[in-house]
């Protein structure tokens, strides 16, 4: 990789973050006047980690991302935030929001999506105003502002640590050929992960699935030229065949259901991977992965609302694994978040 070539993804991505972390920093009001009167942040007596380990670790997380790069596991970055006005447009949107969801945040309402007429469609556990979001998941207009909101809570690194998933992928596809494999993307979102699943391995076969059609949509839209199949479905009864694919994938979903469905998640993980296939899992760091992000660990779900993301914070990731049938052979913070690693026994 040239001089060039190094310079423009450093560039790239301070740029991503100075403005993400600015879009923190102008919202801080609606959070600090919240917090001030929320009895549940008194109780926290863990700190806050230091502004430096936080700089410290995005420093670190960037020269990972560009090493990974460098060493030709995944393309050079490109993120894919659109046009520069399709970002100010978003920005604009994103601002509009705020206080909406600032409101829903001071009076704790974080089911008001819920709907008799819903829950007949959907599990009740995903019909939640998660981080107080204006839509839940279940709208267009949510779908197009969860990037950035989700961009703006980790200061412009969720890209980067995505992306950290693709490695294992590289390693168990050296000695195989993409055309004859299948990918399965559990909880796909939006289809930020994918895209860069696609750009790094262009003949992979890859599906997507999300309990949200609206998502589903801007999945597809956002991975347009590739080739890629979207089916909405539930992660804990996945609509394929036993041992279907080789690789299964799935980003920031564990925290969001509750203890009983994890198991059922990690049992259909386990049936449609062939022996021998491969889970690649991302989720929030938890208590002792990073010693320094500890208390924001336990404010978060105060801030955003997470019904299911104490639970989440006491799991035993690899003994639920184990107990679907799939052995982890590794689990490593990547800065706030954590990847495992298992494969099919």
């Amino acid at each position: 990789m040239g001089l060039m070539t190094r310079a423009s993804y450093l560039l790239r991505q301070g740029a991503r973050v100075a403005w993400f972390m600015g879009h923190y920093a102008a919202t801080e009001r609606f959070r600090t006047a919240q917090d001030e009167t929320d009895p549940r942040i008194d109780r926290i007596t863990t700190k806050l980690p230091p502004r430096a380990a936080i700089l410290k670790r995005i420093t670190q997380l960037f020269a990972r991302d560009l090493a990974q790069a460098e060493a030709g596991l995944y393309p050079v970055p490109r993120d894919q935030d659109g046009t520069a006005l399709e970002i100010f447009q978003r920005s604009r949107r994103f601002f509009a929001d705020m206080p909406q969801a600032a409101t829903r945040r001071a009076e704790r309402r974080g089911t008001e999506v819920y709907d008799p007429k819903l829950a007949e469609k959907y599990p009740a556990y995903f019909l939640q105003n998660f981080h107080y979001q204006t839509g839940g998941y279940l709208t267009a207009e949510s779908a197009e502002l969860y990037d950035i909101q989700v961009e703006v809570l980790f200061s412009g690194t969720a890209n980067a640590m995505r992306r950290q998933c693709l490695v294992p992928m590289a390693e168990h596809l050296r000695a195989h050929d993409q055309r004859g494999l299948k990918l399965l993307d559990v909880a796909c979102g939006t289809g930020r992960f994918l895209r860069f699943v696609k750009e790094a391995f262009p003949r992979l076969d890859v599906t997507g699935t999300d309990l949200s059609e609206a998502y589903l949509e801007e999945a597809a839209a956002h991975l347009k030229p590739y080739a890629a199949k979207f089916e909405p479905a539930a992660a804990e009864l996945l609509p394929f065949a036993d041992a279907s694919f080789d690789i299964v994938t799935s980003i920031y979903l564990f925290h969001e259901v509750p203890p009983s469905v994890r198991r059922a998640i990690a049992a259909e993980f386990a049936r449609v991977l062939k022996p021998g296939g491969l889970l690649v899992l991302m989720d929030s760091l938890q208590p002792g992965d990073d010693a320094d992000f500890d208390g924001l660990l336990e404010r978060f779900p105060i801030g955003f609302h997470e019904p299911y993301y104490p639970s989440y914070l006491r799991e035993d990731l690899c003994a639920l694994l184990a107990g679907a049938g799939l052995r982890v052979v590794s689990e490593e913070p990547v800065f706030l978040s954590k990847r495992v690693v298992a494969v099919k026994r």
